[in-house]
């Protein structure tokens, strides 16, 4: 039982991220900018993060009292202008190119993230990991549509963005695996999340979140982002990974980029093509290979 729900809360984290994109979009259709959008996010989803431990706190104290919490606070809240960059970079992509587009360059910290552990951590790659990069990097070709379309017609500038946001994913994704391990789940995401909201509104400014008709109009995109963004996918993943293990949970987890494709052509009526969907599908398919158990000699 402990499993099924595991898996269960693996999903709905993975669901969560998945659906972001298609929230973001509809806020800049309601002409919101973007440091509109990533801050009330980062705000929202810091006040909530925050109420939520308080409560837990005041009744489960026994249960944060277990860890040895030593890890330097600032460390945290640095670390958590990884998450702020992610944020700020992939909405940035999201608004010049197509959400379906956006996610799967977001994917590319697959690859990405065992790039940098060669560089910076001198881990060597595996042989099934290279051979899984360079199918990831086929079907990107084919994800993205570049093969169907006029080349010029791809917004260059929406590209970049969309590899410095899976540069800073993959940042993210190691240094959240390096700090802050000895603090409860929860209390770590709320100094990370902290440290992102400080982040964003020391960069983009958008001081209009503090005139009372914008933060009424933006509050429900807010608090959907927030919920979706920065509260429930590291508590579900908090929760369900230790019961299913990091392997199946890489898997269930990629379910992120389904969700996305189909959000993006149900809700904002994005066309995807055969060819397309055929990358999204071969990009699915790697994640599964590279997390399969490994026969053991």
């Amino acid at each position: 039982m402990d499993r099924i729900k595991g898996i269960v809360a693996v999903l709905i984290g993975a669901v969560s991220f998945g659906i972001l994109s298609t929230f973001v979009k509809k806020a800049y259709e309601k002409g919101f900018t973007l440091g509109e959008v990533t801050g009330v996010q980062a705000l929202f989803g810091m006040l909530l993060l925050w109420l939520t431990l308080f409560v837990l706190y005041v009744g489960y104290r026994k249960y944060f009292q277990q860890y040895a919490a030593k890890s330097n606070r600032w460390i945290m809240l640095i670390s958590g202008v990884s998450t702020g960059a992610v944020s700020v970079l992939y909405y940035k992509c999201v608004q010049l190119v197509p959400a379906s587009l956006a996610i799967v360059l977001l994917m590319q910290y697959i690859w990405i993230g065992q790039l940098i552990a060669f560089i910076v951590f001198k881990e060597r790659p595996k042989r099934r990991d290279i051979i899984g990069i360079l199918v990831i990097l086929l079907a990107t070709l084919l994800a993205t549509g570049l093969f169907e379309q006029d080349f010029h017609a791809v917004d260059l500038t929406g590209i970049v963005y969309g590899m410095l946001a899976a540069s800073a994913y993959a940042v993210f994704i190691i240094v959240n695996g390096r700090v802050g391990n000895d603090y409860p789940p929860l209390q770590k995401s709320a100094y990370m999340v902290s440290g992102a909201c400080l982040f964003i509104f020391l960069l983009l400014q958008p001081i209009t979140l503090f005139n009372t008709d914008t933060l009424v109009q933006i509050g429900p995109y807010g608090l959907l982002l927030s919920v979706f963004g920065t509260v429930l996918p590291p508590v579900m993943f908090a929760y369900g990974m230790p019961k299913i293990g990091i392997s199946l949970g890489s898997i269930l987890s990629s379910v992120e980029l389904p969700v996305a494709i189909c959000m993006s052509y149900f809700v904002l009526h994005e066309q995807v093509s055969f060819l397309q969907a055929i990358g999204v599908i071969a990009i699915l398919g790697v994640v599964v290979f590279l997390n399969l158990p490994r026969k053991t000699t």
